[in-house]
């Protein structure tokens, strides 16, 4: 249960903010991954004879189980995504033999793209010419079923998926993600609502009898309140393309917060009961972030620590010989008015 929006502010800053929820504790920290840094995919077999690369671009982000792998961040070029989980309908391509040395697990894929590339064109060209294979993640021992959404400084959106096997790439025009079904899908259903607005419904009359409406908010009358991927899509559809007053880039990222604000999950109100193992996972929002694509800054937020923190990525040394890892969980600090 991740949910993702896209805020472009009047002159024109690009901000990416989302959220992270899962059943189970990622273990997520900071990483730093320096330019030149060698990296060795994972193969079908994971084994590490997948595809080498060197990072072009320094990146940070989010990782995960201690991987060396950026889930979700932002390079030095402006480029920024993340993953998001995607379980029912990611299905990757059948890699073997030579393609083996070309190919590379699912969740090493926003890592080749953020250290790879400056702009959603460039990705577009050049992702039909690796595979993403099955393989096997060691920590779960699953394939890990994920899509995933880039955004680059100039406005632009991509939503990566792979599908039946095949690679699967679409134009994102509102900036909006979260996880099943497909894209395609979300913006269909998007037609089932086109009659909210941000406007109050005027006031109607019944022969004789005079109508009101109860409250503030009436345009939103039908708007989807469960927190089901589909209308966590449409809540952020309707709320990312109706603020306003975002003159610069921190203004669009103090809003990015407080949209995702509506979106944060306490522990105990998503659970699922597995009877196999007579285990309840509870599903809650671990991490809260926002990418500054213009500064090429990491804001992020935890459960556990509400208060906001920020990582400049240019102010840090991108040509380091290992990545650098930052401690994302710390205690809450409570600050008294004085």
């Amino acid at each position: 249960m991740c949910t993702g929006i896209r805020l472009i502010a009047e002159d024109k800053s690009v901000i990416f903010g989302r959220t992270l929820e899962f059943g189970k504790d990622l273990e997520s920290n900071i990483i730093m991954i320096p330019r030149n840094y060698e990296f060795q995919g994972t193969g079908p077999a994971r084994k590490p004879d997948g595809l080498k690369w060197k990072s072009k671009y320094a990146a940070v982000g989010a990782n995960a189980m201690g991987i060396t792998q950026i889930i979700d961040g932002v390079n030095e070029a402006g480029l920024a995504g993340g993953l998001f989980y995607f379980p029912g309908y990611a299905q990757y391509q059948d890699v073997s033999g030579a393609q083996t040395s070309n190919s590379i697990a699912s969740w090493e894929l926003m890592t080749w793209i953020l250290t790879n590339f400056a702009d959603v064109n460039e990705v577009k060209n050049k992702l039909p010419e690796i595979f993403v294979s099955k393989v096997v993640f060691g920590p779960w021992n699953m394939v890990l079923p994920v899509h995933a959404v880039i955004h680059d400084s100039s406005g632009n959106s991509l939503v990566i998926e792979y599908l039946n096997g095949n690679l699967v790439m679409t134009n994102n025009p509102i900036g909006v993600f979260t996880n099943a079904p497909t894209f395609d899908w979300h913006l269909t259903n998007l037609n089932n609502y086109v009659g909210l607005s941000p406007v109050n419904i005027e006031s109607p009359k019944i022969k004789n009898l005079d109508l009101a409406p109860l409250g503030q908010g009436s345009g939103w009358i039908g708007l989807p309140g469960d927190l089901t991927s589909p209308s966590r899509f449409i809540r952020a559809v309707a709320f990312s393309q109706s603020v306003i007053g975002l003159k610069t880039e921190n203004e669009a990222r103090d809003c990015a917060f407080h949209i995702l604000n509506l979106f944060d999950i306490p522990l105990g109100i998503v659970r699922q009961k597995e009877s196999s193992s007579n285990i309840t996972q509870y599903e809650y929002t671990e991490w809260t972030s926002v990418s500054d694509l213009k500064n090429k800054r990491y804001y992020f937020c935890t459960y556990g620590n509400r208060n906001l923190r920020m990582i400049d990525l240019m102010k840090l040394n991108l040509d380091s010989k290992e990545p650098v890892i930052f401690e994302m969980q710390s205690k809450e600090k409570i600050f008294e008015q004085e």
